[in-house]
């Protein structure tokens, strides 16, 4: 290395280093750690095999002993998020106690005591949300003539993971976890191209087709019977505001037995689709539409010469 590119580098360390002390948010938070994205990620590895015994793991392993299969399952998973969910309550708390928290970046007893209040409470959800998934595979299976069997959908279909991962993360959400809900949603973006915001309120028998590109908003509310086909956007009419809309319902609501084809866009806290309508591809809505429409896009005419 010569003395010039040594030079440069010291030079670069130093204005980095000084960004970093004059920067709060490249600092993290005296005696704690953030949640590990790694473990989050292997929790929902671990929930999918007792959701879907059989299917991404070993297939022998549920039927000789399924209660110690699945108990030994859960315990793991159990002690997974509880550590990851009290470390964080702990990094988002604003006051820092030195008196009631370790040094050594370990969150504090108040922090384990909410973490396992929330999964206590996760826990017993967990046979409900299987429930929720079946009907889910089963809409899927109904609604896509190019599906083979059931098994299937499980298997292969990206929105189904999507829909699992965000039905987790749900439950997450609605308890006020931090981080964790957004670290779920966003690991099945990232596999599936599906963005679903934890924060969506989303009935039974979901039905995402192909599902590239689909965008659901923290406040869109969903019915029962609803199916989404590829590049469907459920959005907010403007984020302007900011911060300032935090909380507010800036995302539509599609009511029961609706489908959305592709590249629909569909925008704002006051546009509710009613009942058993169809929306067409490529429209574009920000007004209600009544139950029983058909709403399609008129396309430009050609004009030839």
């Amino acid at each position: 290395m010569n003395q010039k590119t040594k030079s440069t580098i010291e030079d670069v360390v130093e204005q980095i280093s000084d960004n970093y002390s004059m920067e709060p948010l490249f600092s993290t938070k005296a005696g704690k750690n953030m949640p590990e994205r790694k473990i989050i990620i292997d929790a929902l590895r671990e929930l999918r095999l007792v959701m879907f015994p059989g299917y991404f793991g070993e297939q022998d392993a549920t039927r000789g002993l399924p209660k110690y299969f699945v108990g030994s399952r859960l315990l793991a998973i159990y002690n997974m998020l509880c550590e990851q969910i009290a470390c964080a309550f702990a990094y988002r708390e604003e006051e820092y106690d030195l008196q009631a928290n370790s040094l050594d970046g370990m969150p504090d007893e108040r922090n384990k005591e909410k973490a396992e209040h929330i999964c206590s409470e996760f826990f017993q959800q967990l046979p409900a949300i299987q429930k929720l998934l079946l009907k889910d595979v089963q809409a899927g299976y109904d609604g896509d003539p190019a599906a083979q069997s059931k098994e299937e959908i499980i298997f292969s279909y990206p929105g189904l993971f999507a829909i699992f991962v965000y039905r987790i993360a749900h439950e997450m959400y609605i308890r006020s976890v931090p981080f964790i809900p957004r670290i779920m949603t966003e690991y099945a973006h990232a596999k599936t191209g599906i963005d679903i915001n934890s924060g969506a309120t989303i009935g039974e028998s979901f039905f995402i087709d192909h599902g590239t590109g689909i965008v659901i908003g923290e406040t869109t509310v969903i019915g029962n019977n609803v199916k989404l086909y590829q590049g469907v956007t459920l959005g907010g009419l403007s984020t302007r505001g900011g911060q300032k809309l935090s909380g507010v319902k800036r995302h539509p609501t599609i009511e029961d037995n609706v489908t959305i084809y592709a590249g629909a866009t569909i925008l704002g806290g006051d546009t509710v689709i009613g009942k058993n309508s169809v929306i067409g591809g490529n429209t574009f809505i920000i007004e209600s539409v009544p139950e029983n429409s058909r709403i399609r896009f008129k396309p430009p005419e050609l004009d030839i010469e």
